[in-house]
C-alpha cells in the first residue's frame, strides 16, 4: 500500500530533501507540500493524506498547535514530528497535540523511513535519541530544593507569587528568585512551560 504524505516545513529546500528521499521508496508517495500550518490544512482538506510530516517552528504557525488541528478535524491523519529541537518538553506537548511519533532532523535517514512505517502500523515513534532521553529515571526535579519544590506545587495550583509569598513567608522578591532558578536548574525558559511542567510534577507527586 502506498503511503501518501503532506510534506510541512517552510524551508522548501528542507521539502526538496525529504521528497527526495522518500520517493526514493516504492511504498511512499509525497502528494502535497506546505510551508505552514494554514496551507497544510487548506491541503488536507482537498487531497487524500495518510500522514503529515510537521515541522514546528514555521513562519505563520507553530506545528504543535497544527497538529492538534489535524487530530480535532482530521483525525484519520497521522502526524509525525520532523524537528530539530531534541528538548523533551516539545516532545511531549507534540505527543499531547496528538502527534504519533517525533524524529530529529539530524537523525540516520533510514530512521524516517522506519518512524512512518511505525507510526502507519499503530505504533509510536522517537529518535533513537530522545528514547535514550525518555528511558532514563526522570529525576530533574531531584536538582531543586525543598523550598523550589513548595514553590512549585503553588504554580501549579495556579497561585500569584503575592500568593505564595503570603503562604510560604517569603517577600515576592524571594518568591521571583525561586521561580527563575526553577526554570534554570530544569532549562525552561516561558511561563507557560514552567506552569506545564508545575502541573505534570504534581499530578505525578514527588
Amino acid at each position: 500500500m502506498t503511503i501518501k504524505i503532506l510534506l510541512v516545513d517552510d524551508h522548501p529546500l528542507v521539502r526538496d530533501g525529504l521528497r527526495a528521499r522518500l520517493e526514493a521508496m516504492p511504498q511512499f508517495k509525497v502528494v502535497a507540500e506546505a510551508g505552514g500550518a494554514a496551507e497544510a490544512l487548506e491541503q488536507a482538506r482537498h487531497i487524500d493524506i495518510d500522514l503529515v510530516l510537521m515541522d514546528i517552528n514555521m513562519r505563520g504557525g507553530n506545528g504543535i498547535e497544527a497538529t492538534a488541528q489535524f487530530r480535532q478535524q482530521f483525525p484519520q491523519i497521522a502526524v509525525l514530528i520532523l524537528s530539530m529541537h531534541d528538548k523533551l518538553e516539545y516532545v511531549s506537548q507534540a505527543i499531547a497535540a496528538g502527534a504519533r511519533g517525533y524524529v530529529l532532523k539530524d537523525a540516520p535517514g533510514k530512521d524516517i523511513v522506519v518512524a512512518i512505517e511505525t507510526v502507519m502500523s499503530g505504533g509510536i515513534y522517537y529518535s533513537a535519541a530522545l528514547a535514550r532521553q525518555l528511558a532514563k529515571p526522570q529525576n530533574i526535579d531531584n536538582q531543586l530544593t525543598t523550598r523550589e519544590h513548595q514553590v512549585l506545587r503553588h504554580i501549579a495550583n495556579g497561585h500569584s507569587n503575592k500568593q505564595i509569598a503570603r503562604d510560604l513567608d517569603l517577600s515576592v522578591r524571594t518568591v521571583e528568585t525561586h521561580r527563575l532558578n526553577i526554570k534554570r536548574k530544569l532549562g525552561i525558559e516561558g511561563q507557560a512551560e514552567l506552569i506545564r511542567y508545575a502541573v505534570q510534577f504534581a499530578s505525578g507527586g514527588s
